[in-house]
């Protein structure tokens, strides 16, 4: 009984299908006559309305630029990183192999040359193969397929994914609407402006949209340079994607490219030969796994992500964050940044071998800027950006402010307490006033009462840490690092030897107004919430205050431009996918100390190396080339470093708590298998400093400080 059923069946099912097939082959030929010649009149009335229904749909389709890749670029021209929502990298038609374009065409439309942008034989194919054996076989042309994918392109550019329609969900209405459209295009544009569209746009994998992303993908070649057989295996695999991936299913996809061949060859396009040859070969995969965002950088993650805060936080790249975000990941940008990678791989690699044996997960950093440019060449730090097994991971940044990082959200992002690489800005005001280099002070000192007459000539008064130990908190009263400084010293010599005693001493002599000054004119402010660094505020003159090592770096290059400052700058170029020019960063400069009095700083710090409190630092880059710098140590020695330039190159190294909180001591801790009662700059900050700039300081010439006026240094 079953067995009579089932015959039955198909019996009805066939009649249905001999029924459907002459309806829809009457219902075809008005479409047909609507398609070639829409505007013949005709004497049904049927034809006659499917005419006007036909020329009352929109004819006009805008193609507009797929979304395509943005790379982010070295000043030397190496990838940092890629963006992309679809990996496309647009090439011209002369710079595809004529494999892929002759396999294309004879997979998807054998007739591409031949009709007007809708083919009413391949209609009629279709529909006759699809209604008396039931198949599902396609009749869309080739200027279809190019329609449909331009339509959905600007449906996710516009954030409108979900009115994406697949294929096989089209009604008649889309695909009218679609027939109509075609035939329009290909009244705009030739076949081969139309073939390169398409082969621009079209999907082949999840991380290959368009042939050169393909080619790249599956073979890691360019599609200029596609075989034969690996032509045919991507012209096979745009019908299914999923189903003919050759990584996934083999022996699907060398059916489907076996196929494709045999149509070139049916077509005349290869030789049998030829055919022979590329059927004998296996599937043969070289993938490039896709890539896309500052955790694949294969430099410098992390100035790459203060890259990215750059463009998505600037309205020139668009009118809200949204915009700017469309722009970054869908509008093939290319970013041509400041990064020197001959810096950048120094960099990591000290930073890394600093921290090295490090699982209390202390940071270290380094940051290098080019004095009278602002360019940052170089931004490393010894964390990985995306979780891995065994690693210290993090996506916040340490060396930029709050506002400029990933996980900015975290405790603690924005800075850390820069100790006593704070005090010469105290001594530059020093300077400013008309002050000897040389003049004594009495660093004996160690107690400021509440009504100590501090100096502000701007009305500020101090504010809530009025005296000098409650500045500090941890101490009764100032305390110096070492004994026996606490005695009557030339300014100079108490700070290349980081005395605390003297830089409060030198305070008690200075206008706390004029020390406000210098500390902004220098560009130094909170990393937290860029707000300036309070110096009515006594803790502040050790650096009780959070800054980026970014802007300490930079600050310190101003001493080095003989008094001029500089914004610090990333992004040099920014050209858009047609070439056009988008705003980029130039340098800011202007005057902010004093040339004479940025001299007599440089010609202290240069004694800190010599003489002074990284006298112990190896190796000794002074040897190498003129240089200065200064130590500095927070008071827990939760933080410290190293800010050390040439006239050609500044660098802040920093070693620290970089967890949430930054409340950790750098005390009784072991790195690398060596125990430090109490980590101080000159101990990791500072080799890490010494080994870099020995490596990469003669990159950048380096000429000898020119010397204060001698005014300067009479007592």
């Amino acid at each position: 009984m079953a067995s009579k059923n089932r015959k039955g069946s198909r019996l009805v099912a066939a009649f249905w299908r001999v029924i459907g097939f002459f309806t829809v082959s009457a219902i075809c030929g008005v479409l047909a006559a609507s398609l070639v010649v829409p505007g013949v009149a005709a004497a049904g009335v049927a034809v006659r309305n499917s005419i006007i229904f036909f020329n009352s749909l929109p004819s006009e389709l805008t193609v507009g630029t797929p979304s395509q890749s943005t790379k982010v670029l070295s000043a030397d021209g190496k990838t940092i990183a890629t963006f992309y929502a679809e990996n496309r990298v647009k090439v011209g038609l002369d710079q595809m192999s004529p494999f892929i374009k002759d396999a294309i065409v004879a997979i998807e439309d054998s007739r591409f040359y031949e009709h007007g942008g809708v083919d009413p034989q391949g209609i009629l194919r279709a529909l006759t193969s699809n209604l008396t054996s039931g198949g599902q076989q396609g009749a869309s042309t080739l200027t279809q397929q190019y329609v449909t994918n331009v339509l959905n392109e600007s449906l996710l550019s516009a954030d409108r994914g979900d009115q994406v329609i697949l294929s096989g969900q089209k009604s008649v209405g889309v695909k009218v609407r679609e027939m109509k459209l075609a035939i329009e295009l290909e009244k705009k544009y030739t076949k081969e402006q139309i073939l390169e569209g398409y082969l621009n746009i079209v999907f082949f994998n999840r991380d290959a949209y368009g042939i050169e992303a393909a080619a790249h993908h599956f073979f890691s070649t360019t599609a200029k340079d596609l075989t034969l057989p690996q032509a045919a295996l991507l012209a096979g695999l745009v019908n299914s994607p999923s189903f003919y991936d050759p990584a996934v299913h083999p022996e699907n996809s060398i059916q489907r490219r076996n196929q494709v061949l045999a149509k070139m060859l049916s077509e005349g396009k290869i030789t049998q030969a030829e055919h022979d040859a590329a059927v004998a070969t296996g599937v043969d995969l070289k993938i490039t796994q896709g890539q896309q965002g500052c955790a694949a950088a294969e430099i410098a993650p992390y100035f790459c992500d203060y890259v990215s805060h750059l463009i998505l936080n600037n309205p020139a790249y668009g009118v809200d964050p949204a915009d700017r975000e469309k722009l970054l990941y869908r509008g093939g940008l290319t970013i041509t940044t400041t990064l020197d990678s001959r810096l950048q791989v120094p960099a990591q690699a000290q930073v890394d071998a600093t921290a090295g044996a490090n699982p209390d997960k202390w940071g270290a950093s380094l940051v290098s800027i080019q004095p009278g440019t602002g360019k940052i060449l170089a931004m490393a730090q010894n964390t990985v950006f995306l979780p891995a097994p065994g690693k210290f991971d993090t996506q916040l940044n340490f060396n930029v402010d709050s506002k400029d990082a990933t996980g900015s959200d975290l405790n603690g992002a924005g800075g850390f307490q820069p100790g006593s690489t704070m005090k010469p800005f105290t001594f530059a005001e020093w300077l400013n006033e008309g002050k000897s280099i040389t003049a004594e002070l009495d660093a004996s000192r160690r107690t400021y009462p509440l009504d100590f007459p501090w100096k502000s000539s701007c009305g500020k008064v101090l504010g809530a840490y009025a005296t000098a130990q409650k500045a500090l908190g941890a101490a009764d009263d100032l305390q110096n690092n070492d004994e026996g400084y606490y005695r009557k010293m030339p300014v100079n010599y108490g700070l290349y030897n980081s005395i605390n005693t003297a830089t409060f001493a030198e305070a008690a002599q200075l206008d706390f107004c004029g020390i406000q000054k210098m500390v902004d004119a220098v560009g130094l402010h909170s990393g937290v919430d860029n707000a300036p660094v309070n110096m009515h505020q006594l803790g502040n003159l050790l650096g009780a205050i959070g800054v980026a090592p970014l802007h300490l770096a930079n600050a310190f290059a101003t001493f080095a431009n003989d008094g001029k400052y500089c914004a610090p700058i990333a992004i040099v170029d920014v050209t858009d996918a047609a070439g056009r020019k988008l705003p980029a960063e130039t340098s800011n400069c202007r005057d902010a100390v004093k040339p004479e009095v940025a001299r007599g700083v440089n010609s202290v710090l240069q004694d800190v190396l010599k003489r002074g409190s990284g006298v112990y630092i190896e190796p000794k880059v002074q040897d190498k080339v003129p240089v200065a710098a200064k130590t500095g140590t927070s008071n827990n020695n939760g933080a410290t470093w190293v800010a050390g330039y040439t006239t050609g190159l500044a660098t802040a190294s920093f070693f620290g708590d970089t967890l949430e909180g930054q409340s950790r001591p750098g005390q009784n801790v072991t790195i690398n298998g060596k125990f430090y009662k109490g980590i101080d700059g000159y101990m990791l900050a500072g080799p890490q400093w010494a080994n870099y700039m020995v490596q990469v300081a003669g990159l950048y010439p380096a000429a000898a400080f020119p010397p204060p006026p001698e005014s300067m240094t009479k007592p």
